[in-house]
């Protein structure tokens, strides 16, 4: 649904793509046709018009509008977006901040997107450069091998514990009776506690009879309230859970039950709502989905003492050992750096660690290099991203592997490009004499004597499309192993020389070409052969056309003729 605006009072309400609305209103500004006018252009940047699709963000340009309204009719400013003119528009913006600057310049191309009218001058004002830059925003580092380390073997260790405790508790509340007749034992208070909810140490001393100094000194207690997972274990469980899936920090904190679809029993697709895009969906690890089911088997119990509202909550947490309060929701950042302090996790520096959920996601992306984990010297690419994002996020703040994979992309990519623009060296004799004279620098480059120069002219070297200076190069697979490269391969590659003889299996491959040409979609066959059927031609026009008719004679255009493979067969 588009955002809509209301006269009376003046504001506007938009719904966003994962189901939640809003309401904004801005009477009593001293600016009211060029409030409407802005919040007009405003509605064309909501989803699913345009890219604003949070309350939180529609909330900050209605505080531009606010601004701008104000300064504006401060300065005796009466219309709307009309009768703005460049020189007050341009005092606003030199004298504002450069998010309402940015936020009032995109509102008013969306006025006159939806058809407003406007000045020339103020079109082209909006449309031009701003003049307060804003500030270019890094990406995060990625941790630290030793800090991502020591991260996440605290959170495992931190969930592993506490889930036994949990389920030594369990078995120990299966045991148990109701301490008031049975007595009091540590399996009576784990039933009671699991039967009652979570209490407070008051509440759990005057069911037992007991003083409220005796009932906080009991090591009973500490079994029973082991039951529910507290405030500390619900944020270790957070922080590992995007350590294993790498799901933006948004995603993860406002993940429901619901959103949790198991697809056999070690198989989960998670739906999560990322705030800058959308609905995504993501197959989880499976580290990832051994811990979701983890999480959900210790909550489960507290689950049931939840509101109806509030049950379908993923995370959820006693705010304290011995409290009743229940939080359910995102983890506030306002717990995770006593967190940070009260395990006593520290950086490389010896200070307690910055805990950046968004960094967490960016190491996570550059830990998936698997020169890390498998010994490969290629990263891999997030399939929920576009190869921009790709970059913008997570190649500009790569670790040092990550950054030697991709240079290593790099160099293979320029040496492909500098291969494919070498020109084609062709034989126009059959004698070494000729070959050292048209092209001497092969003939020094490879150090090639008088035999091996006579080898290439003569056809001992011969592959099938031309003539190999050095099959065991390994310029196309391991070196010191025979070239496994296609025949086609060898039309762009450095060290192949051709020479009339090889015109019959040239003519072939261009046969083989055409036959691909029309089973193939255009724009599939240019990105595979489109290269080498170019060469092919370029080769053959260097021949003596009476060699090349002698050759075709030759050639029966089927598939039978060239070595393929069953699935390059043609027909």
């Amino acid at each position: 649904m588009p955002a809509s605006l209301t006269a009376d009072p003046l504001g506007i309400a938009a719904v966003f793509s994962d189901g939640t609305a809003a309401e904004f209103t801005l009477d009593g500004l001293p600016c009211p046709e060029l409030a409407r006018d802005l919040l007009a252009g405003l509605a064309e940047l909501v989803h699913p018009h345009g890219t604003v699709d949070a309350a939180g963000t529609v909330e900050q340009y209605v505080k531009a509008i606010r601004g701008m309204a104000r300064a504006l009719g401060g300065r005796s400013f009466t219309g709307g977006a009309a009768q703005l003119r460049r020189p007050q528009l341009a005092e606003y913006w030199m004298a504002s901040s450069a998010r309402r600057e940015a936020a009032t310049r995109r509102m008013l191309q969306g006025f006159a997107a939806a058809g407003g009218v406007l000045d020339t001058a103020v079109i082209e004002l909006a449309e031009g450069r701003a003049y307060n830059a804003r500030p270019s925003q890094r990406p995060l580092p990625p941790y630290r091998q030793s800090e991502w380390t020591r991260l996440h073997d605290l959170c495992q260790s931190v969930t592993a514990d506490a889930y036994r405790a949990h389920t030594a508790a369990l078995a120990a509340a299966a045991r148990g009776d109701d301490p008031s007749v049975a007595g009091l034992s540590a399996g009576n208070l784990c039933w009671l506690l699991a039967h009652t909810g979570p209490s407070t140490i008051k509440d759990v001393g005057g069911c037992l009879g007991v003083s409220l100094d005796a009932a906080n000194r009991s090591d009973l207690l500490k079994a029973a309230w082991d039951l529910f997972p507290h405030l500390d274990v619900t944020v270790a469980y957070v922080v590992l859970f995007g350590v294993y899936s790498g799901i933006v920090p948004d995603g993860i904190a406002d993940l429901g039950v619901t959103g949790v679809d198991w697809a056999g029993d070690a198989t989960i697709l998670l739906s999560y709502v990322k705030g800058r895009t959308g609905a995504e969906s993501l197959n989880l690890p499976r580290r990832a989905v051994r811990l979701l089911g983890q999480w959900l088997d210790h909550s489960q119990l507290l689950r049931g003492f939840l509101p109806a509202g509030q049950a379908g909550q993923l995370w959820i947490a006693l705010s304290r050992r011995g409290r009743t309060a229940i939080t359910a929701g995102p983890v506030d950042r306002g717990v995770v750096r006593p967190w940070v302090k009260r395990h006593e996790l520290l950086d490389s520096g010896g200070r307690p660690l910055k805990l950046h959920r968004s960094r967490i996601r960016t190491t996570h992306e550059a830990m998936r290099d698997k020169s890390i984990w498998r010994g490969s010297n290629r990263a891999t690419i997030d399939p929920n991203h576009s190869a921009q994002v790709e970059g913008d996020h997570y190649l500009t703040a790569a670790a040092p592997a990550q950054r030697q994979a991709v240079e290593s992309i790099i160099e293979d990519a320029q040496q492909d490009m500098l291969r494919r623009a070498h020109p084609p060296m062709v034989l126009t004799g059959q004698d070494a004499a000729a070959f050292a004279r048209d092209y001497p620098q092969l003939a020094g480059s490879l150090d090639l004597d008088d035999e091996m120069i006579g080898e290439l002219a003569g056809g001992q070297r011969d592959v099938f499309t031309a003539a190999c200076a050095d099959q065991l190069s390994g310029l196309h697979g391991p070196k010191g192993k025979p070239c496994p490269a296609r025949p086609w391969v060898c039309l762009l590659c450095p060290l192949a020389i051709f020479a009339p003889g090889h015109a019959g299996n040239l003519l072939k491959l261009k046969g083989f070409f055409s036959r691909q040409w029309q089973a193939m979609p255009s724009a599939e066959f240019m990105a595979v052969f489109g290269p080498y059927a170019q060469r092919v031609g370029e080769v053959l026009d260097r021949f003596d056309p009476a060699v090349v008719a002698a050759a075709a004679g030759q050639v029966a255009d089927c598939d039978a003729e060239l070595p393929l493979r069953p699935e390059e067969v043609t027909r």
